[in-house]
């Protein structure tokens, strides 16, 4: 997950990625011309060889589109799929585990909901990314943890490694997450609730403000 600018799109995917998914994740990729430059594979209560095979057909997906790969969760999996990297929730495991398990490359990304204090302490342990939120109500998980646009400034301004803003982020309101500096919105419903293609042009209309 190379930064570029303006902010990039990280795609999650909902949890049910069978049937006629995979056709639309390349649509939702192609819609975008490099707008997603990375895609979360988030599914649960499948056992790995299950959630592998469902993985597989997307993963080549990402890998023909240059889209890193990311598994949701499990460091287990992500080794299992030689993904691109492991997105970890505060309960998921450690940077430490995730990094000696997948090697240096590994992108390793964690959650860190409101917590100045968890973003430095992801930092200080090698994280590539931190994922801050819940920003807007969430259609896909509960919100805890309610963020705010300052601390997307405060981490932007003092730390290099990139942010990822989650939580409700949709093209009607993403604009401030963009102007405060995010480098990644992480979108799910706002897409896969509706018609995919548009709501990738309208993210993008939004974020490089045509």
């Amino acid at each position: 997950m190379t930064q570029q600018i303006p902010t990039q799109l990280y795609l999650i995917s909902p949890l049910d990625v069978s049937g006629d998914f995979p056709k639309r994740l390349e649509r939702a990729l192609d819609a975008g011309e490099g707008l997603v430059t990375a895609f979360q594979f988030r599914v649960k209560g499948l056992d790995q060889h299950e959630a592998a095979a469902l993985a597989e057909p997307l993963q080549q997906i990402c890998a023909e589109r240059e889209v890193a790969f990311i598994v949701n969760d499990s460091i287990p999996l992500a080794k299992r799929l030689k993904a691109d990297g492991v997105h970890l929730g505060q309960g998921d495991g450690d940077v430490a585990e995730a990094r000696e398990e997948l090697g240096r490359e590994a992108q390793i990304g964690v959650t860190c909901h409101a917590s100045r204090h968890l973003a430095i302490e992801a930092g200080e342990a090698g994280a590539d990314y931190v994922a801050f939120g819940a920003f807007f109500d969430s259609e896909t998980k509960n919100t805890e943890h309610r963020a705010g646009l300052d601390l997307i400034e405060w981490w932007t301004s003092l730390v290099e490694i990139p942010s990822v803003a989650i939580g409700g982020i949709a093209p009607s309101n993403c604009k401030p997450l963009v102007d405060a500096g995010a480098d990644f919105l992480a979108v799910s419903s706002a897409v896969w609730s509706g018609d995919e293609v548009a709501a990738i042009k309208a993210f993008k209309e939004q974020i490089s403000g045509e």
